[in-house]
């Protein structure tokens, strides 16, 4: 179970794009089934309210998870290009997480320093 927290700065945040955060959080909900209770904070907007070229809009996503805070954040041209540069970015980290913790509960040995 996730419980998502949405905010959106310098912009405000429509039906459409609560939706498409929804979607893109469900591929992440995919990996975090096993961690049980999980918190996510989800955070859109534009970096400056004069700028109009370049990477104006950001997204960052902070998952809580038993032990452990993931966390990324993206900027891009396109308020929609932020937030899936940031849901890969967190199923990325979520899966190298999952496989430190399947390495430990295995009894691997820590790597040397």
């Amino acid at each position: 179970m996730q419980l998502i927290s949405l905010k959106g700065t310098q912009i405000e945040l429509t039906d459409a794009i609560k939706d498409y955060v929804d979607v893109r959080l469900k591929a992440i909900e995919k990996f975090t089934t096993d961690f049980g209770m999980a918190e996510i904070s989800v955070e859109c907007g534009r970096t400056s309210g004069h700028h109009n070229k370049g990477n104006v809009y950001r997204c960052e996503m902070t998952l809580q998870v038993p032990g452990k805070v993931l966390r990324a954040q993206r900027e891009a041209e396109d308020l929609y290009e932020a937030i899936d540069l940031v849901k890969d970015e967190l199923v990325r980290q979520v899966k190298d997480y999952k496989g430190i913790l399947s390495d430990s509960h295995r009894g691997a040995r820590p790597d040397k320093v």
